[in-house]
C-alpha cells in the first residue's frame, strides 16, 4: 500500500481522512487503490480531471510505467494534449460507439 501511495505522490498521507484531502489527492488515492494489486487491466476515466498540469504529467508517466510492466491501461479522456503524449493506440468513441482506431500522432488531426 505504501508503495502505491508513493507512486501517486501521497506517501505520508495514509492516515488522512477523505475530508482532509483535496479533490486531486482523493483522486490519486483512488488510483493508488486500483494499482496496489498490480491488476492486468487498469481503467481510468478522466484520471487527470482534478489535477494540476504537473501532476497530470506525473500520473501519465505512472500509467506509462505500469504499461511497460505489462498492465494494459485504458484511459478515457478529453485532454488531447495528454492523449498525444502517451504515444500509444487511441480508440475514438462517439455516443458510446467505437468510431476510429488511430495512433497518438493522429490525435487532433480532424479524424475524431
Amino acid at each position: 500500500v505504501r508503495a502505491a501511495l508513493d507512486k501517486v505522490g501521497l506517501l505520508g498521507r495514509e492516515k488522512a481522512w477523505p475530508a482532509e484531502l483535496s479533490g486531486g489527492e482523493q483522486q490519486r488515492v483512488g488510483i493508488a487503490r486500483a494499482i496496489v494489486g498490480m491488476p492486468p487491466l487498469l481503467l481510468a476515466d478522466e484520471p487527470t480531471g482534478n489535477l494540476d498540469p504537473d501532476l497530470s504529467l506525473e500520473l501519465f508517466e505512472l500509467f506509462r510505467t505500469l504499461n511497460s510492466m505489462g498492465v494494459t491501461v485504458l484511459i478515457a479522456s478529453h485532454d488531447l494534449t495528454l492523449i498525444r503524449s502517451m504515444g500509444q493506440r487511441v480508440l475514438v468513441l462517439s455516443d458510446g460507439r467505437l468510431v476510429d482506431d488511430i495512433s497518438a500522432e493522429e490525435v487532433g488531426g480532424g479524424r475524431q
